[in-house]
C-alpha cells in the first residue's frame, strides 16, 4: 500500500484516520481538513483520489509522469504544485519529486523518488496544533520548507569536500581522477541550479499571487521559503565559482612547477657543458693541442672546468634556477 498517512483533522488536532475509497467528510469553515500521504501510488489509487476530492485529471496525470519541473498550477479552486527534492549519493545528486494537490478542506502529497519522509513534519504540526489549525495552506508551507531544507546539507558536503581539493591542489599535484571529479561536482551544481530556478519561481507564486486555498497571512512563510532557496542558489553559484579557480590554480601551479624543473634541467645541462665541451676537444687526439706538453696541463685544465663549473652554478643558484 502506497499510503504513508491519511488523517483527518480537526482545530488542529488529529480526529481520526481516513480511509482513500471514500471522502472524508470536512466543515465548510476549514475548520476540519485531511492530509493524505502517498508514496509511488499506483494509477487506481490516483483514480480513486480524483474521483472522490474532484482533482483535476490534468493534474492527475502530471503527478503519475513523475518527470515535472517544478510549477504551480491552478485549476479552478484547487492548487497543483510540484517541487524537487534532492540528496547526494556519493558526488552525485539524486532527484526526487513531490506532487499537491491543495484544496480548501484537503492537502494530498505524492512522493516519487524521494528519500525523505514527511513523518518527521507531520509529526512537528501535530505538536504544534495552533499552527496546523490554520489549515491546509500552512502545511503545504511546512512541507515545502521542509525540501527546501535537504537543499543545504548538499551544498554544505560539496563545500567541505571541494576546499579540501583546494587545499591539495596548492600542496601536489591533481590527478587525473581529481580533475574529472572536479568536473563532475561543477556538471552537478549546474544541473542543480536548473532545480533552484523553477523552484524559486514557485515560491515567488506562492508568496506575491493571489491564489485558491491561500490566505494572504501565509505569504511571509513562503517569502521565508524562498529566501532559502535563494541562499542555496547563491551558495551553488559561488560553488562553481570555486571550482573553476580550483582547476585553473592547480593547472597554473602545475605549469610553474613544471617551468622550475625545466629551468634546473636548462641549469645543469649548462654547468655540464663545460666539462664536456673542453674534454671533447682535448679528445680530438690533435698532436698540437694547449698545454700537452706541460708536466700540470692536466691539473690546470680540471681547475679551469672546475672554476667555470663553480662559477655558472653561483649564477644560477642566484638567479633561483638552483
Amino acid at each position: 500500500m502506497s499510503v504513508v498517512a491519511a488523517s483527518l483533522y480537526r482545530n488542529g488536532k488529529k480526529i481520526e484516520d481516513v480511509s482513500l475509497d471514500r471522502p472524508a467528510r470536512c466543515a465548510p469553515d476549514r475548520s476540519e481538513f485531511v492530509w493524505i500521504g502517498l508514496l509511488d501510488p499506483s494509477e487506481s489509487e490516483l483514480r480513486i483520489l480524483q474521483e472522490n476530492y474532484g482533482l483535476h485529471p490534468l493534474a492527475v496525470e502530471d503527478a503519475l509522469k513523475a518527470h515535472q519541473l517544478p510549477k504551480v498550477d491552478v485549476y479552478d479552486e484547487q492548487l497543483f504544485v510540484v517541487a524537487i527534492t534532492a540528496h547526494l549519493e556519493d558526488d552525485l545528486i539524486a532527484y526526487g519529486e513531490t506532487s499537491f494537490f491543495v484544496g480548501d478542506n484537503f492537502i494530498i502529497s505524492v512522493r516519487h523518488g524521494s528519500a525523505r519522509a514527511h513523518t518527521k513534519v507531520r509529526e512537528q504540526l501535530e505538536a504544534a496544533p495552533g499552527l496546523l489549525g490554520n489549515g491546509v495552506d500552512y502545511v503545504l508551507h511546512a512541507i515545502l520548507d521542509f525540501i527546501v531544507d535537504g537543499y543545504l546539507p548538499i551544498v554544505e558536503t560539496v563545500e567541505e569536500d571541494v576546499l579540501k581539493m583546494e587545499q591539495r591542489a596548492l600542496d601536489t599535484f591533481l590527478d587525473r581522477g581529481e580533475v574529472m571529479r572536479i568536473f563532475k561536482l561543477r556538471r552537478e551544481m549546474i544541473r542543480f541550479q536548473r532545480v533552484l530556478a523553477p523552484m524559486s519561481e514557485v515560491c515567488g507564486k506562492l508568496t506575491h499571487l493571489d491564489l485558491p486555498c491561500l490566505d494572504s497571512e501565509v505569504s511571509p512563510y513562503f517569502a521565508d521559503v524562498l529566501d532559502h532557496v535563494r541562499r542555496v542558489d547563491g551558495m551553488v553559484q559561488t560553488l562553481r565559482e570555486v571550482l573553476a579557480s580550483v582547476f585553473e590554480v592547480s593547472h597554473l601551479l602545475e605549469q610553474q612547477r613544471q617551468g622550475a624543473i625545466t629551468r634546473q634541467l636548462a641549469a645543469w645541462a649548462a654547468i655540464l657543458a663545460v666539462p664536456t665541451a673542453i674534454a671533447g676537444i682535448y679528445g680530438m687526439n690533435f698532436e698540437n693541442m694547449p698545454e700537452l706538453k706541460m708536466p700540470y696541463g692536466y691539473f690546470v685544465v680540471l681547475g679551469v672546468i672546475l672554476a667555470l663549473c663553480v662559477a655558472l652554478f653561483v649564477r644560477f643558484k642566484r638567479a633561483g634556477w638552483l
